[in-house]
C-alpha cells in the first residue's frame, strides 16, 4: 500500500491542477456516475465531530474517507481537519492506498469553490470579500484568483491580530492588495464574491448586507446546525448545492431557511456539477445572487487521490511511510 503524506499532497496537488479536478468530479456526480453515502457523523462531544464517507466514481476508485473535526485546534494554531482517504483498486479490491486528508481536503474545498465560482460569478467580477481567517480563508485566496482577476480582497475575522496576519501572507505571496475590516458588514460592501469560511453557529451574512449581483460561497459549516448565512438571503438566493441529497439532509443554511417557511426543495436549483457542463443554467442576470452551498463529498477527495496516486506512480518519488 502507498502511503501519502501531508507534505507530499502539498508538493503535488496545486489549486489549479485541483480545480480542474473538482470540474471533472462535481460534474461526475451530477450525471450519475458515482455512488456515495451521506457523511456518517459521530457526535464526540464540545463541537469535535468523527466523519465517515464512503464512495466510488464510475468503475475507476472507490474508498473511503475517515475525518475528525475539532475545532477547537484552530485556537491553538492547529488544523480542525485530520483524518485518512483509503483508495481501493476496483479489479480484486485490494487498498492500495492511505493519503493524509487534511491537507487533500483544505485544497480542494477551495478548489471546488472556484469552481463554483467560475460557473456563477459574474464574469467582470474583481472584489473578494472573505469571512474567516482560518486555513480556508487562505486557501480561498489562492484559490478564486485562478477564475477571476482579483485585484481587492477584503477579510473579517472575530481575531483582528490573525485577519492583518493572514492579509500580510496573502500580500506577500500572491501580490493582491488585502484590507481588513471591523465587521461583516464592511468587509462585504461593494463585494462581488463573498466567502463565509468561518466556525459561526449562527448566521453573521445578513441578506441586507449583500449587494445585487453578488455570488456567496458558503463553506463554514458542514453539518446541520451551524449557519454562517441569514436565511432571508437564502430565500433570496439562486441556490445550488455540491450534492443536492446532502444539501436536503445536512445543508444548515438550508434547513434552517425551511423551517421558517421561506423555501422548500423547489427553491434548491441543480447541482453546481451540472452548471459547470452546461447541463443546467447557473445565473440568468447579472443582478442576481447566487449561492453555493458546499458541504464536501467523497468523489472530491477520490478524483484528488486518484491523482496523487498515479502522479506517485508515475516517478515513484513521495511515497513515505508516515502521514506527516
Amino acid at each position: 500500500m502507498i502511503v501519502i503524506g501531508e507534505s507530499e499532497v502539498r508538493r503535488r496537488l496545486d489549486h489549479a491542477t485541483c480545480i480542474g479536478l473538482m470540474r471533472d468530479a462535481m460534474t461526475a456526480l451530477a450525471r450519475g456516475r458515482t455512488r456515495q453515502l451521506l457523511r456518517g457523523i459521530v457526535d464526540l462531544g464540545g463541537g469535535d465531530q468523527f466523519g465517515v464517507m464512503p464512495g466510488a466514481i464510475d468503475s475507476e476508485s472507490f474508498g473511503c474517507k475517515l475525518v475528525t473535526v475539532f475545532p477547537r485546534n484552530a485556537s491553538a494554531g492547529l488544523r480542525s481537519h485530520r483524518g485518512v482517504i483509503l483508495l481501493f483498486e476496483p479489479e480484486q479490491g485490494l487498498p492500495v492506498a492511505m493519503i493524509e486528508a487534511g491537507e487533500v481536503t483544505a485544497i480542494r474545498t477551495a478548489a471546488a469553490s472556484a469552481a463554483a465560482t467560475d460557473a456563477l460569478a459574474r464574469r467582470d467580477a474583481r472584489t473578494l470579500a472573505i469571512i474567516g481567517t482560518g486555513e480556508q480563508a487562505w486557501h480561498h485566496a489562492l484559490a478564486i484568483r485562478h477564475v477571476r482577476p482579483i485585484d481587492r480582497v477584503t477579510l473579517w475575522g472575530r481575531s483582528p491580530e490573525n485577519a492583518a496576519a493572514l492579509a500580510r501572507r496573502i500580500e506577500q505571496t500572491i501580490g493582491i492588495e488585502v484590507a481588513t475590516a471591523g465587521s461583516v458588514q464592511e468587509a462585504v460592501r461593494g463585494a462581488d464574491i463573498i466567502c463565509t469560511v468561518s466556525a459561526a453557529p449562527e448566521p453573521i451574512l445578513m441578506n441586507g448586507d449583500v449587494g445585487d449581483g453578488t455570488h456567496v460561497n458558503a463553506v463554514g459549516s458542514s453539518r446541520a446546525g451551524p449557519s454562517e448565512i441569514d436565511v432571508a438571503l437564502v430565500a433570496r438566493a439562486r441556490l445550488f448545492p455540491d450534492h443536492r441529497a446532502g444539501m436536503l439532509a445536512q445543508g444548515a443554511e438550508y434547513l434552517r431557511a425551511a423551517a421558517a417557511g421561506l423555501v422548500d426543495e423547489s427553491h434548491v436549483l441543480a447541482e453546481i456539477g451540472a452548471v459547470i457542463a452546461g447541463d443546467a443554467p447557473g445565473r440568468t442576470d447579472d443582478d442576481q445572487v447566487t449561492l453555493y452551498k458546499s458541504l464536501g463529498h467523497i468523489v472530491q477527495d477520490l478524483a484528488c487521490a486518484q491523482y496523487l496516486v498515479e502522479a506517485v506512480r508515475v516517478d515513484g518519488r513521495g511515497i513515505s511511510a508516515s502521514l506527516e
